[in-house]
């Protein structure tokens, strides 16, 4: 098998399973995200058939998960169009599905190399189960080790050049503002009309690390969600789905899986699970 084909069967893999072990058909409201590997997670939904998603209603995080919802004839409803529950609060997606472009050992995540960031944040934080579906590829010890090219942050166009130059400040290596190329002249601009940089960082701490130089994952991602002009990060860190259950108080917003899938080379899926 070439090594194209071995990576789409891994994607195909981990996503099949993934649907299999966290999408009840006792649930109505699923989150879509965007990337290669969730189309395998359509695929996958589809595959069980009309009468075991017919009272499901899909979410998506950017046009191209809402083409995936609407090519494979399930049900599309975007995420601020959701109804209310009887708190009076927009409901809670039962689970969402997404993909990811590096994955450390707590489960932090890199997302938005492709473009899709602030709808994909905002769907995760809104569901009681983020699920992640990768392949090996993805799978690292340290953030920003594996993925090199960079933090995809999220900024207002206006304020673009000065968040290349706060983020130097905060030890970015050579930050960028990402283009359209090859299918569009200059910048590359997001669903929302917004522009995306990439930051490159060194490989950021666990929590678990001793004190040191450097960043741990949750003190950057804060850092940067502070810069005037950052609309949102691709850092997903925090808590998970669960762990905002048990709190009291507050609404939490967790953005971190419940679960992670990775296809491996070998055919088999490796499940990464929260502490």
């Amino acid at each position: 098998m070439s090594s194209a084909n071995l990576v789409e069967s891994a994607k195909k893999a981990a996503a099949y399973r993934a649907v299999d072990e966290h999408l009840d058909p006792s649930f109505r409201f699923v989150g879509i995200g965007s990337g290669s590997t969730v189309v395998y997670v359509v695929d996958a939904i589809a595959a069980k058939g009309p009468a075991f998603y017919a009272n499901m209603v899909f979410l998506p995080t950017g046009s191209q998960s809402k083409a995936l919802i609407r090519n494979a004839g399930l049900t599309l409803c975007s995420l601020p169009d959701r109804p209310s529950g009887p708190d009076g609060l927009p409901v809670a997606l039962d689970v969402a599905f997404d993909g990811a472009d590096e994955v450390d050992a707590e489960l932090n995540l890199i997302k938005g190399g492709g473009g899709c960031l602030l709808q994909e944040k905002g769907v995760a934080v809104r569901a009681k189960k983020f699920v992640v579906v990768a392949d090996y590829r993805k799978i690292s010890d340290r953030l920003c080790t594996k993925w090199t090219s960079g933090i995809p942050i999220e900024v207002d166009p206006f304020f673009a050049l000065d968040v290349l130059v706060d983020l130097k400040e905060l030890g970015s290596i050579e930050p960028k503002i990402r283009l359209g190329l090859p299918a569009k002249a200059g910048e590359c601009v997001t669903d929302n009309g917004n522009w995306i940089i990439d930051a490159p960082f060194k490989p950021l701490k666990l929590k678990s690390d001793p004190a040191g130089d450097g960043w741990e994952v949750s003190q950057l991602g804060a850092a940067i969600k502070q810069l005037p002009g950052v609309v949102e990060t691709g850092l997903f860190w925090g808590i998970n789905g669960i762990e905002a259950a048990n709190l009291t108080g507050r609404r939490a917003a967790p953005q971190k899986p419940v679960a992670a899938y990775f296809g491996m080379e070998n055919g088999e899926v490796e499940v990464k699970t929260a502490q």
